[in-house]
């Protein structure tokens, strides 16, 4: 389990594509502590550490994951958001983070709102019932809150704060680009039990 509280940004130092999927190697800066078999976040997504150094881990992404995420995209030299799991003695400062990216969505706008940002996105596709005003919302890994849902025009979106903007990759994204993203677990379990 994550929080959508993003540790560090890593850069793609090597893409391995293979038949069965593509194997990452990620270099980082200040993460540390990792060993063979720990889940991290890489932009998002579960991962599962298979080799790593010092400054450095190697994780293999199957078919049906890339797929389903932007991770089917990214080069060498792009800078990814990366968090390690929550331990359980751990502070949850954003929200409960699974890292099971349900679908990808595309940033529509981008506006500067005086030291802030405001993000627009399309509502994902079969997954718009869980996008809900003030609710939780993860994007690329980051745990924000949604600010605005326009449903007549397709879209939602979040404030996004300096320490955020700074520290992410969010201050990559332009217009057009995709983004992963995860709605609310609970969201999807409330939905379950009021089926039954």
């Amino acid at each position: 389990m994550f929080t959508g509280i993003i540790e560090e940004t890593g850069t793609v130092e090597d893409v391995v594509d293979e038949p069965d999927g593509r194997r990452i190697h990620i270099a980082t800066d200040d993460l540390s502590g990792f060993g063979h078999g720990d889940s991290i976040s890489v932009g998002g997504v579960c991962l599962t550490v298979e080799e790593y150094g010092d400054d450095w881990f190697t994780a293999f992404t199957a078919t049906e994951t890339l797929d389903a995420t932007t991770l089917d995209s990214v080069r060498e030299g792009d800078a990814v958001n990366l968090e390690r799991a929550l331990p359980a003695e751990g502070r949850l400062d954003g929200h409960i983070v699974q890292g099971h990216v349900d679908t990808t969505t595309e940033v529509i706008a981008v506006e500067e709102v005086g030291e802030d940002w405001t993000y627009t996105f399309a509502l994902p596709e079969g997954h718009e019932q869980y996008v809900a005003q003030k609710g939780s919302i993860t994007l690329d890994g980051i745990s924000l809150t949604v600010a605005d849902v326009d449903d007549s025009e397709g879209t939602f979106s979040v404030a996004v704060v300096p320490t955020t903007y700074d520290l992410t990759t969010l201050s990559e994204r332009s217009p057009g680009d995709r983004v992963n993203v995860e709605v609310d677990v609970v969201a999807k379990y409330v939905e379950r039990l009021d089926a039954y």
